[in-house]
């Protein structure tokens, strides 16, 4: 076998089973489109099974049992099978010899595992994946650890399948939140006796909690002080103004929109405004790189508002020319999503200044200088999912290249016994303090601080990604962070098992020269254990065309509950030489698996727990 070959997989076996099928099906009249062979959700209803009859019967004028009984006959003069058997209606349920589970397991010892996914929508794609889009003046909340766990396994997931993917970070570095923010950290800062450079002074998580707690100041002043709104307005534009001066010449793009013109002699002087703005940003942007490495999160491409904002104006503009875009009361452009079964949005207000709506706009476009896609996806919460209804659509009809390739995946949210969150009034649940809270847990199962920390950022990711992304999540210490039941811990616990019972061995068993026996009589849990291991590929390949995690999740807890019951049941080290060498094969390519399939998840695999 060829280095990088894909090894025997049940994929191949159901490829076998096919041209059996199709064999047998040519001789009945059975169209090849209608054939397909899946795996029974309970083993004990074989090893495969298909639904050919049932298909077929309608066009071919037959009942469907007598259908499946014809096939089932014909199938059973074919070497492959054990045994076929018809069930229910029509179905046909197929047992496979000893011989070719047997065959795979053999072959794994002539090369690596390769499990890559075999003939991949994804092979040769480049990708963008936006995931987290934290707020800078704002603390990071449970929302962006969701959404980054969220997009980092799908990008590892079609990294997988075989495309190049670029991680994109997008994050709102202007807007009214901070106005807000830096409204209340100048009131802070002057209740408190203290200057920029006192707070420059604390640890990195001090300043940034100082924000959030004057970003809540400004927010509640502004719901209910008139004159503090006004007070905001104007530092709004004074942000915008350094926005431009300090982030645009990074990004080698000129201003479009003059926001000089709404500056006036007011309460504050630019300069500070800038340099706290210039420092503020800074401090954010380095607390949110702390927690993207703890989360195992290195972006390629960073997208701030203040640099779309200025490719979207020019994109909006073209497209009120174009007929895209309409204007609306007072001068605003408006999307006319009602045109299109959708709602309308503003993307420039009345002011002339550019809206959410544009700054993703521009968005589209950045990131395609950056790296010219083939597709970009957008993973936020479910709560702007018809927001981007209207945007995708209106990048469709003015770039139609663009638009087309634009698809956003809403998550769920984390559901807290506390209600809602929110970060005006200060209730908000950090996502730092989850994972603080979750080590405390972790502690208990290990000693190793480093061990504690893979186990409580693997429970949390485990726990937000077992269930499909689009519903909400209730987040449970107990039951996520526990070496029992369907948690990530289990998972990592049952990888350990596997390299204890590896280091008690003499030698690998991949480094032996003679060939397994393929006769002697094997157990039904090493027969489960081979019909999962085969299974990864395709398992990987699902989650990965359906954009759903929680797809390989499932599949990772089936065979670490298959393993576990294996390991109970069949002694392995005690076990006769041959015996005891498949058992050691099996052992350690479901280490091999359970790893690799962890790491598409964003879990690390401690070999020790």
């Amino acid at each position: 076998m060829q280095a990088g070959e894909i090894c025997y997989t049940t994929h191949m076996l159901k490829e076998e089973i096919k041209e059996v099928l199709v064999k047998v099906a040519s001789d009945m009249d059975i169209p090849a489109e209608n054939i397909a062979v899946d795996y029974p959700v309970d083993p004990q209803h074989g090893d495969y099974t298909t639904n050919v009859a049932l298909i077929a019967a309608k066009k071919a004028g037959k009942n469907p049992r007598e259908l499946a009984e014809a096939i089932s006959k014909k199938m059973q003069n074919f070497e492959l099978f054990d045994k076929v058997e018809v069930a229910g209606p029509g179905f046909i349920n197929m047992w496979i010899k000893n011989e070719k589970f047997a065959k795979f397991l053999d072959s794994l010892r002539d090369s690596k595992m390769h499990l890559s996914p075999v003939n991949s929508k994804f092979s040769g794609k480049r990708i963008v994946v936006e995931y987290t889009d934290p707020n800078p003046f704002k603390e990071f909340h449970i929302g962006h650890l969701y959404s980054n766990i969220v997009g980092e396994s799908i990008t590892r997931l079609l990294a997988a399948s075989g495309a190049t993917v670029w991680r994109a970070d997008y994050f709102g570095d202007v807007g009214m939140h901070v106005a807000k923010s830096i409204w209340g950290l100048l009131k802070n800062l002057e209740d408190d006796s203290l200057t920029l450079e006192d707070l420059s002074s604390k640890k990195l998580e001090e300043r940034i909690a100082y924000f959030g707690k004057s970003y809540s100041r400004g927010a509640t002043a502004y719901e209910e002080n008139e004159e503090a709104k006004e007070d905001m307005k104007e530092l709004n534009f004074l942000i915008f103004k350094a926005a431009q001066e300090i982030v645009l010449p990074q990004h080698n793009k000129k201003p479009e929109v003059n926001y000089e013109q709404f500056i006036k002699k007011g309460k504050y002087e630019y300069q500070q405004i800038k340099h706290i703005y210039e420092v503020g940003r800074e401090w954010s942007l380095a607390y949110f790189e702390e927690i993207y490495k703890r989360l195992g999160t290195k972006f390629d491409g960073y997208y701030p508002e203040s640099v779309t904002g200025e490719y979207g104006y020019e994109m909006v503009t073209d497209g009120l020319k174009k007929g895209v875009f309409v204007k609306g009361e007072g001068g605003a452009i408006i999307f006319p999503g009602s045109k299109y079964g959708l709602h309308e949005r503003v993307f420039i207000n009345a002011l002339g200044l550019p809206t959410y709506e544009t700054k993703d706009f521009g968005n589209a476009i950045a990131k395609q200088i950056d790296f010219p896609y083939d597709q970009s996806i957008i993973v936020t919460g479910n709560e702007i999912n018809d927001y981007f209804q209207v945007v995708i659509k209106a990048l469709s009809l003015l770039h139609p290249e663009v638009g087309e390739k634009t698809k956003h995946i809403g998550h769920g949210m984390v559901r807290l016994p506390e209600g809602k969150m929110s970060s005006r009034t200060g209730k908000i649940l950090k996502g730092e303090w989850l994972l603080d809270e979750a080590k405390k847990y972790a502690r208990k199962l290990s000693d190793s601080e480093e061990v504690a920390e893979e186990v409580s950022v693997g429970a949390i990711k485990y726990a937000l990604l077992k269930n499909s992304i689009g519903k909400d999540v209730e987040f449970n210490f107990e039951e996520s962070i526990s070496f029992a039941g369907n948690s990530g811990p289990y998972l990592q616990y049952t990888f350990a098992r596997t390299q204890s019972v590896l280091s008690k061995s003499k030698g690998d068993p991949s480094d032996k020269n003679q060939k397994l026996a393929q006769s002697f009589i094997m157990q039904p849990e090493e027969r489960d254990m081979l019909r999962l291991l085969a299974r990864y590929p395709e398992e990987v390949s699902e989650a990965a065309n359906r954009y759903a995690p929680h797809i390989l999740c499932t599949y990772l807890f089936d065979l670490a509950q298959a393993y576990n019951l294996f390991y109970q049941k069949l002694p392995i080290l005690k076990a006769e030489d041959e015996v005891r060498d498949f058992r050691l094969k099996i052992t350690q390519n479901t280490g091999n698996v359970l790893k690799m399939g962890l790491g598409l998840l964003g879990i690390k695999a401690p070999e020790k727990m």
